[in-house]
């Protein structure tokens, strides 16, 4: 039975630690699980009705954003639509919500990448949740391939690459592990090739060193502890199922692989839940 309480309070998105394979805890409260250690063990979480937002403490009936009340969703930066769309950043406008934010979270170096979770894909993450980015994504490869001055640039050099590669990831195909390795250098040089005339403009309208191509950059990869993928992707939504209980299968990106189901961890941040876990 699993009826030991390991942690009781708010949920946090896992923390991910770039080993071989990637070790994963995850944060309850004040308490911190070593979710590695538990692959093989049954598992419970009980949701117990009550969120808090992640930023105000406030209790919220819905969850906003990955764990924010309303109010803050509406009011925050780091809620903004160009956190999604960040060639739409409107800072230099003089319209940011928290400019001091602003300050720390886009005017600062942002890696463009290309990711292997699904398929190839285009993406950004500041440099400095590099790796960290990857592993929330579930990706098996990753190349970094431009350096950027802000955040609104590396969404301006993304935007380039759209119509030819996806921004997206399968979720589903990346937890079924359905994916084989790619070489990444050639596809980087494909993509430049068909968007180089655009990424010069660029450079000429914002500077070639707020633009840095990146042609020798170290390709990193990943494995994940997953000891059995589904055949079949059944998710759990804790507001309508409360009580999530399986064996751990695995963990890949922000997903808990039960032989139930699966469920995303980081979807459900700020809701508070009860953990029990054994060995049976």
């Amino acid at each position: 039975m699993t009826d030991v309480l390991l942690a009781s309070g708010h949920l946090k998105k896992m923390h991910t630690d770039h080993a071989q394979p990637v070790n994963y805890s995850l944060p309850i409260g004040d308490s911190v699980i070593p979710m590695n250690a538990l692959i093989g063990s049954k598992i419970r979480i009980e949701y117990e009705g009550v969120i808090n937002c992640h930023h105000c403490g406030r209790k919220s009936k819905k969850s906003f954003n990955q764990g924010y009340c309303y109010p803050c969703f509406q009011s925050l930066a780091q809620c903004d639509s160009c956190i999604m769309s960040p060639e739409k950043c409107h800072y230099d406008a003089g319209t940011c919500r928290e400019p001091e934010w602003g300050d720390t979270h886009c005017m600062t170096d942002h890696i463009v990448y290309l990711a292997n979770s699904s398929g190839v894909k285009v993406g950004i993450t500041r440099l400095n949740q590099v790796p960290t980015r990857w592993m929330d994504q579930g990706a098996i490869q990753a190349l970094p391939i431009f350096r950027v001055a802000t955040r609104k640039l590396s969404g301006l050099v993304e935007t380039l690459f759209k119509e030819q590669v996806a921004d997206k990831t399968n979720w589903r195909k990346m937890l079924k592990g359905e994916v084989d390795f790619l070489h990444l250098p050639s596809v980087r040089d494909e993509l430049l090739d068909n968007a180089w005339n655009d990424v010069v403009a660029l450079q000429k309208e914002h500077g070639v060193q707020s633009i840095q191509v990146i042609d020798d950059g170290d390709e990193y990869e990943f494995e994940y502890p997953v000891e059995e993928f589904p055949t079949k992707v059944v998710t759990y939504n804790l507001d309508k199922q409360p009580t999530v209980e399986g064996r751990l299968m695995g963990i890949k990106g922000q997903y808990l692989i039960l032989d139930s189901g699966v469920i995303n961890i980081r979807k459900f941040g700020a809701y508070q839940v009860n953990f029990y876990g054994s060995g049976n």
